[in-house]
């Protein structure tokens, strides 16, 4: 598994954070908060792959291009960016030597502090 930061998805994400776009949970909320396969089907079938890719901060480019189980790192439930969620990825990347998805999570979790 060579799993990638998304750029894009890093950029789109302050993006989000600069506009306000934001929700300002706790850490263990992400489980709850999280969007379910059935809102990510809904999501794919109405958006697609390249806007469904923007909420996911890891991208495995060994996988298949149109498939869930090439994103990883979700940070977002599609409208707005979950602290939570943040929070969660940056421990999850730094377990698994994610080194560069765990510094620029480490950094937007920073931006949302600091909002």
């Amino acid at each position: 598994m060579t799993v990638r930061l998304n750029k894009k998805a890093l950029e789109h994400a302050r993006k989000l954070v600069e506009q306000g776009k934001v929700v300002h949970d706790e850490r263990d909320d992400w489980s709850e908060h999280a969007p379910s396969a059935d809102e990510e089907n809904r999501y794919i079938e109405k958006n697609g792959w390249d806007d469904y890719a923007l909420w996911h901060l890891g991208e495995d480019p060994d996988k298949s291009e149109e498939t869930k189980g090439r994103f990883s790192f979700p940070y977002g439930d599609f409208t707005k960016v979950h602290r939570c969620a943040v929070i969660s990825l940056e421990s999850r990347a730094a377990q698994n030597d994610h080194d560069d998805i765990a510094r620029e999570t480490k950094r937007l979790l920073e931006l949302i502090d600091g909002e």
